[in-house]
């Protein structure tokens, strides 16, 4: 393991290098056998919770995290403010009220993070009954790092109020016996599946994000605020949100099953299902750039937060030049995406000048351009990261992309989960390198990285670093690459060939499939597949399926075209290697 040395404001917690999301770098000490120094703020949305809220902060008053480092806030969010704390609640426990015009449990929970004291901030809903350790389990893994997200154990049980009392917790849960509360082990929540899938997320993939779903959770107060915080406007699907924005800031997701508790009775999700993707789908495709909530087949169009986010330099360049790249990536079949034009564009005033002798007049001349495409933004200084996008994608000014090249790297870098696909264009006077940027991992190396470090480097150890030829994967100089920058007739015809001999094999395969089946026994199935493939002509390039390198024309005959080398080699070395041996 990699060690950090101390974040200053993380109390001397170190800063180990975790790849990708397997922490089993980690070793969390056995509990009761370690000594707890961080302070843990236990933040509960109240609403509506008379019979179960006395019994979760009944459970919260036999915990064996020291009570000194722990403090309980409980967000009322009655209308009335009508909520009274019970006698039997742990030591430094308070009631706040939520800010004026808000309310919902995103705004609860805000309000009780702002208000709270503690290091870490640990979500508890108010209908759960943890088990004695349930706290300290969660709390030993924040003094291992300082970007951790803990996701607690949960099952589902049926009680009866009339049967289970504060005092009956209380002494259920400084004994050890919790279980003895209810009858059998209870339901599992959904997520367990995943977590017996991947090893407790160990060998979870970037969508383990999606496993953020409340009720149990802890992470650094300071994650948290980095991350944004709760979006206070959404009333359902708030926990899967800022668990994707906690995860683009660079966030682990660890899963604790000795972190253990009961939730009293079924959840709303359990009941109503339908009801609830219905309601929060339309929430969650604006905000999250994911297949779960945006279909590939649907009509292009634009969200709130989009797949990807192209960075092109306009200062120093030409009308032309620019004009060229960022018509390119708005041709791109990838609709899913932003342009960020970088430039002084504060210098453009409107003092008397010569028009045709501007010394400004390319700036102004791009300004104008696009001053009514809603895709494209103007900016003094490009951020750090594509934050909260996925992705970004790094072009030179002069260079275009194919419509089909975003679609495959995005494809690409996802199927090999790296953090970065550098892309060689051009070597004979300079180095001209595209980059597309994962923002997870370039969010986590920026915060581990030394002074002086290698960004790449970092994102090298963390996640993998992949170094390829840009022309290749069809980027090419603006007067030769698309038909609108003036590709020639011939180049276009090669181009659409091969895409047709593929979608014409593909049909055959699925035909012979079809035909190989009993009459009784040739459903909707391959039919609708072949439907589907034949369908869909020469528009798409199957990449999302089967992405690769060997997608890209031409690729297939460069065998081992996709090749990881470190971060600190020189890439023109690189690139010269490849060059000589023929790739």
């Amino acid at each position: 393991m990699h060690m950090r040395t101390a974040n200053p404001d993380g109390a001397g917690i170190p800063r180990p290098l975790i790849r990708r999301n397997d922490f089993g770098c980690l070793a969390p000490p056995a509990l009761g056998r370690w000594t707890p120094r961080r302070t843990v703020s236990v933040v509960i949305p109240a609403y509506r919770c008379e019979e179960t809220l006395p019994l979760t902060l009944a459970s919260l008053a036999g915990q064996s995290y020291p009570g000194h480092l722990m403090e309980v806030v409980v967000v009322d969010d009655s209308e009335d403010a009508s909520l009274r704390l019970p006698d039997l609640v742990p030591e430094n426990t308070r009631i706040v009220r939520p800010r004026p015009g808000g309310w919902g449990i995103a705004n609860a929970f805000h309000t009780g993070v702002t208000a709270a004291e503690g290091e870490v901030v640990h979500r508890i809903d108010s209908d759960l009954v943890l088990v004695r350790e349930h706290v300290e389990a969660q709390m030993r893994w924040h003094h291992l790092a300082d970007y951790l997200v803990l996701l607690g154990h949960l099952r589902f049980n049926e009680w009866d109020p009339e049967c289970l009392s504060a005092s009956a917790v209380y002494d259920a849960v400084v004994a050890g016996a919790v279980d003895t509360l209810f009858d059998g082990e209870g339901t599992p929540q959904w997520t367990e599946a995943v977590w017996d899938g991947t090893e407790d997320l160990r060998r979870a993939g970037p969508d383990v994000f999606r496993l953020n779903v409340g009720a149990t959770a802890s992470l650094p107060r300071e994650l948290y605020l980095r991350a944004g915080g709760m979006d206070t406007a959404l009333s359902r699907g708030s926990d899967t949100e800022i668990g994707y924005r906690l995860a683009q800031a660079g966030a682990v997701f660890v899963a604790d099953r000795e972190s253990h508790c009961r939730h009293l009775g079924s959840s709303t999700v359990m009941r109503r299902q339908d009801e609830v993707q219905r309601y929060t789908r339309p929430f969650m495709a604006e905000r999250i750039p994911h297949r779960q909530y945006r279909s590939p087949k649907g009509p292009g169009r634009q969200y709130l937060v989009p797949r990807v986010e192209a960075v092109i330099t306009a200062d120093g360049h030409t009308l032309e030049d620019v004009r060229a790249t960022v018509n390119a990536l708005l041709a791109s079949w990838m609709s899913d995406l932003s342009v960020t034009l970088v430039g002084p564009w504060g210098r453009l005033t409107d003092e008397r000048r010569s028009p045709l002798d501007d010394p400004l007049l390319d700036l102004r001349l791009i300004r104008e351009t696009f001053r009514g495409e809603s895709r494209v933004r103007f900016v003094e200084e490009a951020a750090e990261t594509a934050f909260p996008s996925p992705f970004r994608f790094e072009c030179p000014a002069g260079w275009a992309p194919e419509p089909e090249t975003l679609g495959w790297l995005v494809a690409f870098i996802d199927e090999q989960v790296l953090g970065l696909v550098s892309l060689v264009l051009d070597e004979r006077k300079e180095l001209v390198v595209a980059r597309l940027e994962r923002t997870a991992v370039l969010s986590r190396a920026r915060s581990l990285a030394e002074p002086d470090e290698s960004l790449d480097e970092i994102v090298h150890r963390i996640s993998g670093v992949v170094w390829e030829d840009g022309r290749r994967w069809g980027i090419l100089p603006a007067g030769t690459a698309g038909a609108a920058a003036g590709i020639g007739p011939a180049v276009q015809t090669e181009q659409w060939r091969r895409r047709a001999e593929k979608w014409e094999r593909r049909a055959r395969m699925w035909k012979q499939r079809a035909l190989g089946r009993r009459m009784g026994q040739l459903d909707g199935i391959p039919v609708r597949r072949l439907r589907r493939a034949v369908g869909k002509g020469l528009r798409l390039v199957g990449v999302a399926r089967v992405p690769g390198v060997a997608r890209v024309p031409g690729a297939a005959r460069v065998p081992g075209a996709a090749r990881a080398i470190g971060a600190a080699e020189q890439p023109r070395a690189a690139a010269g290697r490849r060059q000589r041996s023929g790739r």
